[in-house]
């Protein structure tokens, strides 16, 4: 049996098929659970849609007590802390399925489950484990994250937020300022993040609310979107918070936000999911209904190909998210099998796909806001009305690509996290890159390869493509070594490669276990969104590889890797993609729906 790979090993070996995990691999209690949450959105939250826009915050607490009562706010806290004890990637579904009726929902729940209570989970002791975990999972308490500051955004351990010990030893005052802090007007637990006396690295605590003395907050605050999301300013000033309510240990708070942070963004993915669904079948059913010329828009090539452009961005999403949310999984259960604990193997879990977590919240959260906006030109005119649904979802797309690490820092992490890799021994990327540079030395083979196997040919684009990137990648390392970092513009054309990499990849597995199942009418229209995707993706790979090659190389070495990148990106065989564009359409507007 082969092995499944580590975190950013993707780009440097060839990944298995039977270790991509996929929707259509749900367990009958996934399934359920997608129901259930579906079922809830349709019910309680949809035809609330008006009164959510109209800042409502209390409505959005009552209805995340509701989705608490539901039991999916504890999915994966073990039972003994008043959770349900399942897996990560049931996790990841829950997400997925309580977050696409409403951003400000959609807020309140990843917040809450993310960063305000997997802190607790993770580095907490037992005494705050059992004391705080089953109110936040039941929904008694919710939980805020206070890390952010007027001075401090990209740069989490910046802060100037001052944590004092008091002369009899018993409690650290709190004296600060934190803002957009999610969740800030009705929660009743924060985790606090400041710095004690000169220390390095800042520090986490918990503040319980009803205890808390000098705890004040701003007004909620005017947002484009997420309306009824609370968003506050938090003031501390000289809030007493007891030496027990130190979370993990002094100095040791950047290493919780980070890991938080990395919890967050996948998970920001999957919260970025049927908010998608529900965007394209609106979009799609629209489409089929309104008339021009006597005849449905859906009927007209320019709306079909963004039809065809939604569906194949959202089962791109889908694919990657699932592929990276089941790899975790995994991994914790393997590290747990070897006996580590299971609050330590997930957080090594989490931390060896942090790659993949950023490369995911990137992708999602910008097909999420190209998905709204095509919504939007679908529904011509009426889709810039408040009366219709578009403009909300435009709205609330926005705030995927800035919280849990703008997206432009998260590329820059994701290609920073595997080189900072390499260096460690953790990922080779020496050995392949020179593997390639060896063979833009050699001569080309001109023979034709047997490409008659499904994806065949894409798999084959796909692995050159690994190449361009380590090509790129080895270039950029050679050049500058560890200052690579300061060239940010070069590390940007590395990141788009690799993202494309990943989630082109995941999708064209997807689509061959599908079709390899032979039990979804569907998987046709699967192995045809995964082809449009690879030929978008080598696209967009061929554009950023050739401006990052032409920013680091020069002279022969410029030429050869330019004529490396040709090489890596023919096709012998051209999808027609105007007919890939015509046919996914037409099966979305036939079903009068997405896949799901």
């Amino acid at each position: 049996m082969s092995t499944r790979l580590n975190g950013g090993e993707f780009v440097t070996k060839v990944s298995e098929l039977e270790h991509i995990f996929t929707m259509e691999d749900f367990s009958d209690e996934q399934n359920m659970m997608a129901e259930s949450g579906k079922e809830f959105i349709d019910r309680e939250v949809a035809p609330l849609r008006e009164a959510i826009e109209k800042k409502d915050t209390a409505l959005i607490e009552n209805l995340g007590r509701k989705v608490g009562e539901l039991g999916f706010l504890g999915v994966s806290i073990p039972e003994q802390y008043g959770g349900m004890g399942m897996g990560f990637s049931s996790a990841m579904v829950a997400c997925d399925f309580i977050s696409g009726g409403s951003g400000s929902l959609a807020t309140l729940y990843g917040a809450h489950t993310g960063i305000g209570t997997m802190p607790i989970y993770l580095y907490g002791n037992e005494e705050q484990k059992q004391k705080y975990l089953p109110k936040l999972c039941s929904g008694e308490w919710f939980a805020s994250y206070c890390l952010t500051e007027p001075g401090a955004g990209s740069d989490a351990n910046s802060g100037k937020t001052k944590a004092v010990l008091s002369e009899d030893g018993t409690h650290y005052k709190i004296t600060g300022q934190k803002m957009w802090i999610t969740n800030a007007g009705f929660a009743d637990l924060f985790i606090v993040f400041a710095r004690i006396e000169d220390d390095k690295n800042i520090t986490g605590f918990i503040l319980e609310k009803s205890k808390a003395v000098g705890l004040s907050f701003g007004e909620e605050e005017h947002k484009l979107g997420i309306r009824s999301s609370s968003t506050r300013q938090v003031f501390f000033d000289n809030t007493e918070i007891p030496v027990e309510n130190i979370l993990g240990e002094r100095n040791g708070g950047f290493k919780i936000a980070v890991n938080a942070l990395n919890v967050g963004r996948i998970k920001l993915a999957a919260g970025c999911l049927d908010a998608q669904r529900r965007t394209l079948t609106t979009a799609i059913k629209y489409a089929n209904e309104r008339k021009q010329f006597n005849i449905p828009i859906s009927s007209f090539g320019a709306i079909k190909q963004k039809i065809a452009n939604m569906a194949t961005n959202l089962f791109v999403s889908e694919s990657g998210t699932y592929r990276g949310a089941m790899d975790i999984e995994k991994a914790v259960d393997k590290l747990v099998e070897s006996g580590v604990s299971h609050q330590e193997a997930e957080l090594k879990g989490i931390e060896e796909y942090a790659i993949e977590a950023s490369i995911l919240k990137v992708y999602v959260s910008e097909a999420i806001q190209s998905c709204a906006d095509e919504g939007i030109a679908i529904f011509g005119g009426m889709g810039f009305s408040e009366d219709a649904p578009m403009e909300t979802a435009w709205r609330d797309a926005r705030i995927g690509r800035i919280y849990e690490g703008t997206n432009e820092i998260n590329r820059l992490l994701s290609v920073g996290m595997l080189v900072k890799r390499a260096f460690q021994g953790r990922v080779d990327l020496i050995g392949p890159a020179m593997k390639v540079g060896e063979e833009l030395m050699g001569i080309p083979s001109f023979s034709t390869p047997d490409y008659s196997a499904l994806f065949s040919e894409e798999k084959a684009i796909l692995e050159n493509c690994k190449k361009i990137f380590l090509m790129l990648a080895g270039a950029g390392v050679q050049k500058f070594g560890k200052d690579l970092e300061k060239n940010q513009e070069l590390i940007l054309c590395a990141a788009e490669i690799l993202k494309e990499i990943y989630m082109a990849e995941s999708t064209i597995f997807r689509a061959e276990k599908a079709s390899n199942a032979n039990a979804k009418t569907s998987a046709k229209v699967m192995v045809e969104m995964a082809q449009l995707n690879l030929y978008k993706a080598v696209e967009i790979i061929e554009r950023n590889a050739k401006k990052g090659i032409v920013s680091v190389a020069s002279g022969d070495e410029q030429k050869m890797m330019l004529n490396g990148l040709k090489r890596f990106t023919k096709y012998s065989n051209y999808p027609n993609v105007i007919a890939l564009e015509q046919s996914i359409a037409q099966w979305m507007i036939d079903n009068n729906q997405y896949l799901v």
